[in-house]
């Protein structure tokens, strides 16, 4: 057993809620194989291309994921599990989160803008809002305080212009 992989416990828990391996057909890899591989890749947070060999190749794994992902394995494994823990009184829905501290964001998430990029500040204004920001975030604050000049701006540039000729 490695420090990443499924034990015979969650194993037993999970096999059900895999859909049948067809029959037909190329012999495929264990399920087991392949949720250690996914697991072991959403721990260590590495890329596709860096998974081990013992796990097979990295091109499968990212196949039966995808797989999963689009016909709804997940969900449906999720939300087994969620009733298990439930009805086992082990879940606290008041407190149901996802831990987000290893999610990264581009410079632009946090309302810098891309080098060389055009500034628009309505748009980040518009987004910061739709995102429904709380009162206390001190970005959204300064932005409101700070309304955009830009409409000002171009309305007294083109007065200019015209008065010029």
């Amino acid at each position: 057993m490695r420090r990443h992989e499924l034990t015979d416990e969650q194993w037993e828990v999970l096999k059900d809620l895999l859909p049948a391996i067809p029959t037909r057909g190329r012999p495929r890899r264990e399920l087991r194989e392949v949720l250690n591989a996914i697991f072991w890749l959403l721990r260590t947070g590495a890329p596709w291309r860096d998974l081990p060999e013992r796990y097979g190749p990295w091109q499968s794994t990212y196949h039966w994921f995808n797989r999963w992902r689009g016909d709804g394995t997940w969900d449906r494994m999720l939300e087994a599990l969620q009733i298990r823990l439930d009805r086992e009184g082990r879940i606290d829905w008041d407190l149901w989160c996802i831990d987000g501290t290893t999610i990264r964001a581009s410079r632009a998430a946090a309302g810098a803008g891309k080098k060389g990029a055009p500034k628009n500040p309505q748009t980040t204004l518009w987004a910061a809002h739709e995102a429904d920001s709380a009162r206390n975030c001190t970005w959204l604050l300064t932005a409101e305080a700070c309304r955009s000049p830009s409409k000002q701006r171009r309305a007294r540039d083109t007065n200019r212009r015209n008065s010029k000729r």
